[in-house]
């Protein structure tokens, strides 16, 4: 696979991985830092915060990890096509 093509891939996959790692990040201390206020507000007798934490923030990064996989797969396709075409 030539430099250039590499470079490129990688780059991507880096500032993907920068920014699902910031939705993580974003969606962990929300969760908690929130917790306090949301605690006033209850859904079928159980604090928000308590939804939030135990199922809202999972959901996140069950579809962090969805989308990880599914736009790494496409990269790498796209890296073996461009490698295939360069002589």
């Amino acid at each position: 696979m030539d430099k250039s093509i590499r470079r490129h891939h990688w780059q991507q996959t880096r500032r993907m991985t920068g920014w699902l790692l910031l939705l993580w990040l974003i969606t962990t201390f929300c969760a908690a830092f929130f917790a306090r206020e949301l605690n006033n507000l209850s859904i079928f007798g159980w604090p928000l915060s308590f939804y939030l934490a135990a199922q809202g923030a999972s959901l996140v990064y069950l579809a962090i990890i969805g989308f990880y996989a599914w736009r790494m797969r496409r990269l790498d396709r796209q890296a073996r096509a461009a490698a295939r075409i360069k002589p």
